[in-house]
């Protein structure tokens, strides 16, 4: 992509931009990007499947997304931690994988992008997101990953990339995520917890005040997933003596 592109208007990277998807209906739809921005791209079917076969390199499956309540898929660790990540963001609402594909001419060639999610944010907000470690960011996919977000620019999304978590933040995910479902919600306990940590608590400490932790702890955990507790998640791993407390606003 030479220089004179690279300083054009946002306008000029969206027009010629097509895109192809399978809407809420099952249908298959293409067109130009500016007579489709609007579709709810959150609720869209992944517009290729997801594969598997054996010697795979790459690890596939789908993830369970809490806050929408359905399965997005993902094509390797990196992405399955992304969409947890989304998942547990509190101003996500809304999360689809591969929700379209995009193609253009660069002016020599034909060239196309799927992108890897699509979330829908609590006031609206659309962003697009595409995940690939940095160290695998090479000159051919940062060109796209810029003309991708120089097109979401154009029409008013957001665009992220999001490459490998860091550590203990990308452990303490994980281990949250498995408390994410809301069958890990018990009333009289979570309200107990909500008084115990209205001051900070080392996280087993205060469990034990509310009951036993194996039927307390599964609780707790859901309620850090919530962000109606909170904790420091990115300085250390989650044990014993971390600080839990109550959070200022929890998901609804």
């Amino acid at each position: 992509m030479g220089g004179s592109a690279m300083v054009a208007s946002a306008g000029e990277y969206a027009s010629g931009v097509e895109v192809g998807f399978v809407d809420t209906d099952g249908i298959e739809r293409s067109g130009p990007l500016a007579c489709w921005w609007a579709e709810p791209f959150e609720l869209a079917s992944p517009v290729r499947p997801f594969v598997s076969f054996k010697g795979q390199k790459n690890f596939t499956g789908e993830y369970w997304a809490a806050t929408s309540r359905t399965h997005v898929g993902y094509e390797s660790w990196a992405e399955r931690d992304a969409a947890m990540a989304l998942d547990f963001d509190p101003a996500v609402v809304a999360l689809a994988s591969q929700p379209f594909r995009l193609a253009w001419t660069d002016g020599e060639r034909e060239r196309g992008h799927t992108p890897d999610y699509f979330a829908r944010l609590l006031d609206g907000t659309s962003v697009v997101v595409d995940v690939r470690p940095e160290s695998l960011v090479d000159e051919a996919t940062a060109e796209v990953f810029a003309f991708t977000a120089r097109v979401c620019e154009a029409v008013g999304w957001q665009f992220r990339h999001i490459g490998d978590l860091d550590q203990p933040y990308r452990a303490n995910l994980r281990w949250l995520a498995r408390y994410r479902h809301r069958r890990c919600h018990r009333a009289p306990l979570a309200d107990r917890l909500m008084e115990i940590f209205a001051d900070p608590l080392p996280l087993l400490a205060g469990a034990e005040q509310v009951g036993d932790r194996l039927a307390v702890l599964p609780v707790l955990y859901h309620l850090l997933w919530r962000h109606e507790l909170t904790v420091d998640l990115v300085t250390a791993p989650l044990g014993a003596t971390t600080l839990v407390h109550l959070a200022s606003r929890g998901r609804p």
